[in-house]
């Protein structure tokens, strides 16, 4: 089966495009700057033109604080642009596969936030990530919305690689210790998303609706940064260790609020498709070894 994938560019979607032959799928893979969600018009095109069996949906206006002052780029994006291939999907009768974000809760729980728990979104981001999974719900029946959270991996920029750039300039860090979240890497997100796709195109239904997924046990930023640095050292990826210390949120203000509380319930998707969840700190050291492969590679000829 042929799946389109937008957002091709972003940490997810480029890992969705690599892996999906591994699950018998064909990649119609789909950059910004390829294909527009916003423009309603581009998606038709493009459906119309390769005739896919699904769409997987990864991409999304993600820069949370250049969405304070960019709201109607960020909806563009996060809502129409959802509203955009809900209908196109439906007009062509396939599903589509969205990403969403554990920004669409307040972030002031102290359990693992449910599904069926209220959204509170606390700054535009989260309202328009928010807006784009109420546009889809709304247009077309057969979609899955998977909400995750802190999302790292080999490409594009997240914070495993900040850490890595900043422990290399600097012998000292403070890491906010205050928001608590799951980290999930990109790599595994694809493999879910895929899974998903293949289980599709064997048995054209999947158990349609709204799931969470992302990796456990749950930490703070500064263990997470703490964890990157120890993995990292072993590998060689770095010389020394930089000193951590724990800072709180108001250490370090940023334009958009982040929520203190970034856990996700992921047991209704285990039970509904027998995918467990994966402990991070395995799946960190997958990334990280990955990105010391990558340091370890020659230069190509020619260049220096």
């Amino acid at each position: 089966m042929r799946i389109l994938v937008c957002g091709a560019g972003g940490q997810v979607g480029h890992e969705v495009v690599d892996r999906a032959s591994g699950f018998g799928l064909v990649a119609l893979g789909r950059t910004r700057q390829q294909l527009d969600i916003s423009c309603a018009d581009q998606i038709a095109r493009e459906i119309e033109l390769q005739r896919p069996g699904l769409i997987i949906n990864t991409a999304a206006y993600t820069h949370v604080d250049n969405a304070e002052s960019h709201a109607e780029q960020a909806y563009a994006v996060n809502r129409d642009g959802c509203a955009n291939l809900a209908a196109a999907a439906a007009q062509a009768g396939i599903p589509l596969l969205h990403l969403s974000t554990d920004y669409v809760f307040a972030g002031d729980a102290h359990v693992p936030y449910r599904e069926s728990d209220r959204t509170a979104p606390g700054g535009v981001y989260g309202a328009s990530k928010l807006a784009g999974e109420q546009a889809i719900a709304q247009r077309l029946p057969a979609h899955l919305i998977l909400r995750t959270s802190w999302v790292y991996g080999v490409h594009g920029n997240n914070f495993v690689k900040t850490m890595l750039r900043l422990a290399r300039q600097r012998d000292a860090l403070g890491v906010v210790s205050d928001q608590i979240g799951c980290p999930t890497q990109a790599g595994r997100i694809a493999d879910v998303l895929l899974e998903l796709a293949s289980r599709y195109a064997r048995q054209g239904t999947l158990a349609w609706g709204l799931y969470h997924y992302s990796g456990q046990p749950r930490c703070s930023w500064y263990e997470f940064a703490g964890e990157i640095f120890r993995q990292a050292h072993d590998l060689g990826l770095l010389a020394r260790v930089p000193r951590l210390s724990p800072i709180s949120t108001a250490q370090y203000p940023t334009p958009a609020r982040r929520p203190a509380w970034s856990v996700l319930d992921c047991s209704r998707f285990e039970a509904t498709f027998g995918l467990a969840t994966r402990d991070w700190h395995a799946e960190l050291a997958e990334v990280l070894a990955e990105l010391a492969r990558q340091e370890r590679r020659p230069a190509a000829a020619g260049h220096v």
